[in-house]
C-alpha cells in the first residue's frame, strides 16, 4: 500500500461508526480526482500517432457507429475526419482494468 494512504487506513479502522460516512466521502474524493486525471487528455507525446475511427474501433473493441456516438478525450477532428490518439487508447485501457 502507498504510504500516503497508511493513515487513511489507520482511520478506517480506528473511527467512530458515525464518522465513516465522512471518511468515505474523502476517499471517494481522491478517487474520483485520480481517475479525472487519467482521463484527462494531455499533450500528445512525441511518439504519439493517430489512428482513424475504424482502427481505434478495433483497439477499443467498440463499433464505428458507437464512437461516432460518444465522445472521448483523446479524440480530435482534423478537416471533419475523426481521429484517436493511441497513446489516449492505451490510457483509457489501462484505466479500464483499474476500475
Amino acid at each position: 500500500m502507498r504510504r500516503e494512504l497508511e493513515d487513511a487506513l489507520a482511520a478506517a479502522k480506528e473511527l467512530p461508526p458515525d464518522e465513516l460516512p465522512r471518511l468515505l466521502g474523502d476517499l471517494e474524493e481522491v478517487r474520483a480526482t485520480a481517475q479525472a486525471r487519467l482521463m484527462t487528455p494531455s499533450a500528445p507525446a512525441v511518439d504519439d500517432d493517430w489512428v482513424d475511427v475504424e482502427e481505434a474501433a478495433a483497439l477499443l473493441s467498440h463499433s464505428v457507429s458507437y464512437l461516432y456516438h460518444h465522445k472521448f478525450p483523446f479524440e480530435k477532428r482534423v478537416s471533419g475526419k475523426l481521429l484517436y490518439s493511441r497513446a489516449g487508447i492505451r490510457r483509457y485501457k489501462n484505466m479500464a482494468k483499474v476500475s
